[in-house]
């Protein structure tokens, strides 16, 4: 029997439990499956026990085999193995995330017509929204969960990247195992809101892919841990930082409070800024600089005033960074840029 590595028991065994009752709709047994993942059958007795990342892995990949069904009895039809492999390649020629993206949910449609997937852009938020065209019944829950997780996973493997969540949203209530959902979904989560789908920038959408076919070939060998599969690298990080400290200049004087408005840890900011050759406070020193030269170029607002736009805690430290930026003081900088009189 292969040794568990060691990981943290946080996914519900109300997953496992929905795998058992897809077996028992097919007339066949868990039992073999359950035991590849070493999960005792009594364990599905006990609504609050939870199971390892790898033994999810390894229950869901045996038990699609087992019962020939990538979606494990989700909808009417089965999908044969290889299924999500087909939509993979069928999205590996795009040019970018976005098309790829239309593609999956588009090609989703032809092999699973109880739901539809759903891409759509507002105000520079992208919701990946499912509709339900048939009550999923006791399934509904996994089935939703595993829809959004398999698209992102993919998603995240195209462009190479992490793909931080805005948020996620499910249109039933939230279940005994909700505090899992926080480690399912980066960002918050909403229940009881329909329909059900994730959020995030749509800047991903223009990434350009960075898979060819010889990758695809190594990646469906191990697919399934795509969904637990947490990517290092955020190659929009340095730009959303960016945008961050100029929309919120009065909540992101620090790496902490700044993580925070990123769905981060301070820790996983600072080395993702390292690894792509950015630090945090060169990144706030330059949408300092950019906003305080604007607002002394364009307006008349007293320095003290400029300093707190800018992000300043106080005058006197914004003067000292000016003149270390400019080699003048604010005033002196706004005298000379502007015409006399």
């Amino acid at each position: 029997m292969p040794t568990v590595p060691f990981s943290p028991a946080v996914t519900p065994i109300a997953f496992v439990q929905a795998i058992a009752l897809a077996y028992e709709r097919r007339g066949m047994s868990p039992e073999k499956t359950l035991a590849q993942a070493q999960i005792p059958p009594s364990k599905l007795l006990d609504s609050s026990s939870c199971i390892t990342a790898w033994q999810m892995e390894r229950v869901s990949g045996a038990a699609m085999l087992e019962l020939d069904d990538e979606a494990l009895g989700w909808f009417r039809r089965r999908l044969p193995w290889g299924s999500y492999g087909m939509l993979a390649r069928a999205s590996l020629s795009a040019p970018g995330l976005g098309v790829a993206l239309q593609r999956w949910c588009r090609h989703h449609g032809l092999i699973a017509d109880d739901i539809t997937l759903q891409l759509s852009t507002a105000d520079d938020t992208v919701l990946l929204s499912i509709t339900e065209h048939r009550a999923l019944g006791a399934l509904r829950e996994f089935c939703l969960i595993s829809v959004l997780r398999n698209i992102l996973g993919v998603a995240c493997w195209l462009i190479d990247s992490r793909i931080p969540l805005l948020g996620a949203q499910f249109p039933f209530a939230a279940p005994q195992h909700q505090d899992a959902y926080g480690v399912l979904f980066s960002g918050p989560t909403a229940f009881d809101t329909a329909p059900a789908g994730i959020r995030f920038d749509a800047r991903y959408l223009a990434l350009a892919l960075r898979r060819d076919e010889s990758a695809l070939q190594q990646m469906l060998q191990r697919a399934l841990p795509l969904t637990v599969l947490p990517y290092r690298r955020d190659r929009l990080l340095v730009q959303r930082v960016r945008q961050t400290l100029a929309s919120h200049p009065a909540q992101s004087h620090n790496a902490d409070a700044l993580a925070t408005l990123l769905h981060v840890s301070p820790r996983t900011l600072h080395r993702q800024l390292k690894e792509e050759g950015a630090s945090l406070q060169a990144l706030k020193d330059e949408v300092r600089r950019q906003r305080a030269l604007e607002l002394l170029l364009r307006t008349s607002r007293p320095i003290k005033q400029v300093a707190e736009a800018a992000g300043f805690l106080n005058e006197k430290s914004f003067m000292r960074a000016f003149r270390g930026w400019t080699g003048v003081s604010p005033a002196e900088f706004r005298r000379s840029a502007r015409p006399s009189p």
